[in-house]
């Protein structure tokens, strides 16, 4: 049987600590500010039945939970640096262990991010992850810093997380059909979709050159919905938006989905964990070139407006009357 510590010599200790001075194997890790920088920091939590199925694959878990984090990161323009990871396990399963970890540690060493400590305990599977990131002073990417005139961009596409979902769930409409292998679908449709929703990839790249090129006011990263999420920038910006929900990037599943459906899953299906951006007009080449130089699809999907609000729009700039809202964990 492994114990705490024989658990995490054998599925979370490095041999040696790369930014940090100092790093598991103490009451506390030590990392040394680079001169002139300044520490961004996140937490997230996925908990069991909450955040992710029961039985779910050990290794996309691992990948996906300090994605969520790095996501963070990306929507501040920080550069990733270190994390900690507490870990409430129901048992101490090594094939389990040896999933989760070669998950974790193939995204972290893909960042150059390094597990710094954290904690382990027995429990419902619970994981909670907090990450260090460092920008230079003036750099971040705040939600309070959009301003009126300003275009409204997505990186990547949208909806395919909340299709997959459906599948999984058999909820009526395309998510039946997506499981069902009906109306078009096959199984490899649902594996593709799944992948948004198991393994999504953190925009760290277009976060960063975003930050230090100076081209975008406002930064938030898509996980409840796009209009939730957008809803907060509004808010503490104290501006309003259009935006053209038909405009809205949708992954290449959903794109084969009716427009209904197309409409709710880009604009408030979740889990993309993507980039919602504001920047001036006049970059609107940098912005496409920030994408370009990131191997990242950006898309220009709105404006933001002096007047209150959040309005949507189709393609010809009719109004469209779509009662959406974002994800909320203490929602009805």
């Amino acid at each position: 049987m492994l114990s705490e510590f024989d658990l995490i010599a054998e599925y979370f200790h490095r041999p040696r600590p790369v930014r940090a001075t100092l790093g598991i194997g103490d009451d506390c890790a030590l990392l040394t500010p680079v001169a002139g920088m300044q520490t961004a920091i996140s937490s997230d939590m996925l908990v069991e039945g909450r955040h992710f199925f029961a039985g779910a694959d050990a290794q996309r878990l691992g990948h996906k939970s300090l994605a969520v984090n790095l996501s963070d990161l990306a929507a501040m323009g920080a550069k990733p640096v270190a994390f900690t990871l507490a870990l409430a396990l129901p048992e101490a399963n090594r094939d389990w262990l040896a999933g989760f970890s070669r998950g974790l540690f193939a995204l972290a060493d893909a960042h150059g991010c390094e597990l710094v400590g954290g904690d382990t305990t027995k429990g419902p599977l619970n994981i909670c992850i907090t990450i260090f990131g460092e920008l230079a002073p003036g750099e971040a990417l705040r939600r309070d810093a959009a301003r009126p005139g300003d275009d409204i961009w997505i990186s990547g596409t949208l909806g395919d997380a909340r299709l997959a979902l459906a599948g999984y769930l058999q909820e009526p409409g395309p998510g039946a059909q997506l499981s069902l292998g009906s109306d078009g679908f096959g199984p490899a449709d649902l594996d593709a979709a799944g992948e948004r929703l198991h393994a999504p990839t953190p925009r760290v790249a277009l976060g960063r050159l975003l930050a230090q090129r100076r081209l975008a006011h406002a930064a938030i990263d898509i996980s409840d919905g796009l209009v939730g999420d957008i809803g907060h920038i509004l808010k503490r910006s104290k501006v309003g938006a259009t935006l053209d929900v038909d405009a809205l990037p949708a992954g290449p599943v959903l794109a084969r989905c009716a427009q209904p459906w197309r409409r709710a899953y880009t604009a408030a299906g979740g889990d993309d964990y993507e980039l919602c951006f504001t920047a001036p007009a006049a970059r609107r080449d940098a912005v496409l070139a920030a994408g370009a130089a990131s191997g990242t699809q950006v898309t220009r999907v709105g404006r933001i407006e002096a007047a209150a609000g959040l309005r949507l729009v189709d393609a010809q700039g009719a109004p469209l009357d779509l009662q959406l809202q974002g994800f909320d964990h203490f929602g009805t």
